[in-house]
This record gives C-alpha cells, structure tokens and sequence, in this order.
C-alpha cells in the first residue's frame, strides 16, 4: 500500500528488519492492526517507537498488511521546532490529500518530537493542543496516529492533558536490543572539548538520538543506570558544545543526581566537574567555584591528582576572571606542581598559557611571553593544533599590548589560518575581533569595522552575549573617532545592555567611559559627569587602580568646566578621602 509523503521517511526498510521488530513486539503490533481497522471518524492512538528507522518500520508494515487494503495512510511531517498550532498545520494538509472514495483514510504524524522537546514547561503546541481539542472531530474526522518516542508521549500526557484524555490506546514498540546496544556504541564515541563550540545543526541529531536512547535505559540495574550516567553527560556536553547552557545544566545535574541515588564516587564527581564548566560558562563564578570545591574533595578523598590538578586549574581560572591574581597564580601553580609530579607535559603547557595570561593582564610582559611560548613549544611538540591556534592568539594579543602591531598582526593571522583549517567557527570570531582592535590602533577605521563586523556576525550566530558586548563596544568608538555620534550611542548602548543582562558589572566601567566622552565631546557636560561617576564607582568597587586614575582626571576636567564644589564632594566620598586630599589632586593635575 504505497503512502503520501512515504518519500519523506528514511529509505525503504529491510523486509528481514521489519520481521526481526514485529516478531519482537507481535502482540502490540496486533493491538495497533486492530485500532486501525475499528476506529471511525476522529480516534486517536499513539504509537510510542524511539527510534526512526523502527518508526519507519511499523508504518511499512500496516501499510503492507493485508488487513489494511482498504486503508488509506497518509505520513504528515511536522518538523519545526517553533511550531505551535497543530490543528492549522493538519487542516493546511488534509487540503493537498485526494481521499479515494472507497477507503478510510488513517493519518500518521511524525516529527512532533521536535516542538514537544525533551524538557521545558509547557511547550506551546502541546497548550495550544488543550484549547482546540473541541474542533477536533470537526475539522479532522479521521483516525489519528502520533508516531513519538517515549518523552514525548509522557511529555504529551503531561502538557495536553485534556487533548490526551481522548486518547483510545498507546501502542509500545520495544526496540531490539541488538539495534540499542549498537546506537548506545555509536554516540559514546564522541569527545567534546568544553572550550569549543560547533554550528546547531552539526549537534541536533546526535541530541536527538541521545535523547531517545535515554529512554531506553531505566534505573532498573547498575549496568542500566551506568549507561543512563553516560548518556546523560554525553547530552550535557551536546548542549554545552552548542551554547545551550541551560540544557546542559539540566542534563548534568541529572547526572549528579543519579550518582547520589546509586553511589558512585568518581562519577559524582566528573558530573560536579562538568556541571562546573557550565557554570564558568555563563560566568556564575560563585556557582562554579562551589561546584569545583563539592568536586574537588570528593576527588581528594579518591587520591586522583590528575583530576585534581584539573580542577585547581580550573579555580585559578575563576580567580582570573574576577581579577583575583594571587588566588589564581596560587591554583595555577598547585595545579603545575601536580602535572609535573606526575608527569603530564601536554596539560602542563594548559596551565603555562594561563600563567602567560595572568603576567599579560598585570603588564609583565616579559614573563607572559616566556610563558606563552614555552606552552607554544608543548601544543607544537604534541601537534596540537588547536592549542597552538590559542598560544599564537595570545602572543597576538601581548604584542598589541606593547603595541608592536605587525607581530600582532602576524600571530593573529597565524592563529586565524590554523582555526579556519580546523573549520572551528566560534573561535574564529575572537581573533577577528582583535585584528579589528590592532586595524582600529593603526587608525584603518574600515578594515577594523570589518574585522569586527565578522566577529559579531560569528557571535550572534552562537548566541555570544559577552563577548558581543565587547565587540559593540569597540565599534563605538570606531565610530566616534569618525564622528558618527548617533551610530557611536547606538554601539555603547547596545553593549551597555548586554553587561547589564549579563551582570557583568566590572566591564560596565568601560562603557560609561565611553558614553562619558562621547557626552563631554557634544557638549553634554550634566551627562558626561554622570557617566564618569558611574565608572568611578565601579573602578573603586573592583580596586582596579589604572581604571580609578581615569576616571579621576574625566571628573576633574568635567569640574573645570562647571566649578560645581559637590562634584569633588560626591568624589571624596566614593574615594573613601577628604575633600582637601581631592582638591590637593585637582591643583596636582
């Protein structure tokens, strides 16, 4: 019996494959014969299969079935991910359908996992399904088959309630064991790096089928429940890969707490790790700090020094972030200490980049480019490709910072070229930025808008809000140094919002800066001081002394202008100091 839209299924199934799952699932498959042949006008069945391929089997088999020839399937396809209104889109394909006169036509439908989702409350298609229920019999007076995995039902269930209560059978399929164990060999294959991220669509049938073979694995018993604790990481680190952070989080929690229920250790520990990462991530640094310590000392107590050294590594990373130099050189060189102990000089290089890093944020240059390039000399002996890709992106970013803008210039061309043969896009994204930054100090305002136009376009693709941020940031002044102020308001405003969202208040500094120039160029005086307080409170909040002395001479030329006395009031008063100690540097400046 052939079927509308069969063409959209996967290729024709294997006669002996089709025997082999029936010959597993005979009683339901009679079950689901049976509803077919007795259901008049609009009843409804769901055909609860977790895999496609088996999907594809159980329809080319009741479409073959001798006791269904005087039925007419018709396979409708709904696979957006944003669809909302279920009853529209089958009314909108009942339209296409010629209905032969002399049989009962059976509609499948298919691909609705996608809008149901594996988690989140209340899907709007499933709402939606609640309050057209009544049109129903109407509008579709034929049977209706779901053909969902197992969440999705249950999902259904739980979101449709009253849509579902009109539900005459579920027909089960169990999946061959052979055809579960060789999918679960399959994705447990894969190994992602939390550093680097991919395009959505490379990941979303691995998370697809993940998210099947969950269903597969109940915590009846320990090898059961191992399995889960692998696929649920796999699905975390498939989220995280494509910057879907809050799903991860959701899948790695899961994995934690599955190993409270069952008790192990080690595995507690790998999905605190990973759960961690996540949290560094987003830049809830407090969160990922807890959550590195919980890992830690269950780490400790399990005598394993290579993850240990990891997770030190990690902390410093933290403590890095928030400006913490001391805490963070401290993790980091316990973290050096224990690879040197136990003799990994590959992950030794890891933690020499970011010593690299901390000497360049405290303007040791010197000591950041012995340490960068002794990471250099690892990730090349090693043929790391990536890693050099980063160590080279660093060594860009210390010679901008001395202002040695060709070897800058070299380095970032020679990290771009190593991540455009990788094909890794996101990465791509920092290092055009930066070229943009060394174009903008040459004063080649058009290659600098380029080079950034490019980094927010890779941004924006993977949902970057950070480093977005710092990019609009950078095309302001671009265009204020060009006097296009309207377009300079515009980007300052733009990456304000997004430290704001972010709560990324240190960076805020920055901007207010900014928009305080930009204020004091057209005249704006009332406005310019205003934005300069905000970043001299910022600046004396998080100590940072260069970013206070800045601020302090914008508010000082701001009180030459205006001789307002409560303005160097109000300054004493941030800077924690007498008035006589502010005037005492206004005659100093």
């Amino acid at each position: 019996m052939p079927l509308r839209e069969r063409s959209m299924t996967s290729k024709q199934p294997d006669p002996s494959e089709i025997a082999a799952l029936l010959e597993h699932n005979q009683e339901v498959f009679q079950f689901l014969l049976a509803f077919i042949q007795m259901s008049r006008g609009l009843k409804i069945g769901f055909i609860e299969v977790n895999f496609p391929p088996d999907i594809d089997k159980v329809i080319t088999a009741i479409a073959e079935h001798p006791k269904c020839a005087s039925i007419q399937f018709a396979v409708l396809r709904f696979d957006d991910r944003d669809m909302r209104f279920l009853l529209e889109g089958i009314k909108a394909e009942l339209l296409k359908i010629s209905i032969e006169p002399d049989k009962k036509l059976v509609l499948i439908l298919q691909g609705l996992e996608k809008a149901i989702a594996y988690s989140g409350d209340n899907p709007p298609i499933l709402t939606n399904l609640n309050y057209a229920r009544d049109s129903f019999p109407i509008a579709v007076p034929h049977p209706l088959l779901f053909a969902l995995p197992d969440y999705a039902v249950t999902r259904f269930a739980k979101f449709a309630p009253d849509f579902w209560a009109w539900t005459s059978s579920t027909f089960k399929f169990q999946t061959l064991p052979e055809t579960r164990e060789r999918l679960t060999a399959e994705v447990s294959k894969f190994f992602h790096h939390p550093d680097r991220y991919l395009p959505k669509p490379e990941q979303g049938e691995r998370i697809d089928l993940l998210e099947r073979l969950l269903q597969e694995y109940p915590e009846d018993t320990e090898a059961n429940s191992r399995t889960r604790l692998e696929l649920l990481n796999q699905l975390g680190q498939a989220h995280q890969s494509i910057r879907e952070f809050d799903k991860a989080k959701f899948y790695f929690q899961q994995a934690i707490n599955l190993t409270e229920e069952i008790g192990f250790k080690r595995s507690q520990a790998e999905a605190l790790f990973n759960l961690g990462t996540i949290y560094f991530n987003t830049r809830e640094f407090d969160n990922a700090k807890q959550i590195f310590n919980q890992s830690l000392s269950i780490i400790e107590e399990l005598n394993d020094k290579r993850k240990e050294a990891s997770i030190y590594h990690c902390l410093g990373m933290i403590d890095q972030e928030l400006r913490r130099y001391a805490e963070a050189k401290q993790n980091y060189q316990q973290a050096l200490k224990l690879k040197i102990q136990f003799g990994d000089l590959y992950s030794q290089g890891i933690t020499y980049h970011q010593l690299g890093w901390i000497a360049q944020d405290l303007k040791e240059y010197a000591k950041a480019r012995a340490n960068y390039q002794q990471a250099l000399n690892i990730f090349i002996e090693f043929n790391d490709l990536y890693a050099q890709s980063s160590a080279y992106h660093q060594l860009g970013w210390l010679s901008e910072n001395m202002k040695k803008y060709a070897e800058a210039k070299q380095n970032y061309q020679k990290s771009i070229a190593i991540k455009v043969a990788l094909g890794d896009l996101y990465s791509q994204a920092s290092t055009y930025h930066q070229l943009g930054v060394v174009a903008q100090g040459l004063k080649e305002y058009e290659e600098a808008k380029q080079n950034y136009e490019k980094a927010i376009t890779i941004f924006s693709e993977f949902d970057d809000r950070y480093n977005l941020a710092k990019t609009y940031q950078n095309l302001g002044i671009i265009a204020q140094e060009l006097k296009e102020y309207d377009e300079a308001r515009q980007n300052y405003q733009k990456s304000l919002a997004i430290k704001i969202e972010l709560g990324d208040r240190y960076s805020q500094a920055s901007i207010y800066s900014e928009l305080g120039l930009l204020a004091e160029k057209l005249g704006d005086l009332e406005n310019a001081k205003s934005h300069y307080f905000q970043d001299l409170q910022i600046s004396k909040d998080f100590q940072d002394t260069d970013r206070l002395l800045h601020a302090t001479q914008n508010l000082i030329r701001i009180y030459r202008l205006l001789q307002d006395e409560n303005l160097l009031l109000a300054m004493a008063q941030i800077l924690g100091t007498t008035i006589e100690n502010i005037q005492q540097i206004l005659k100093s400046n």
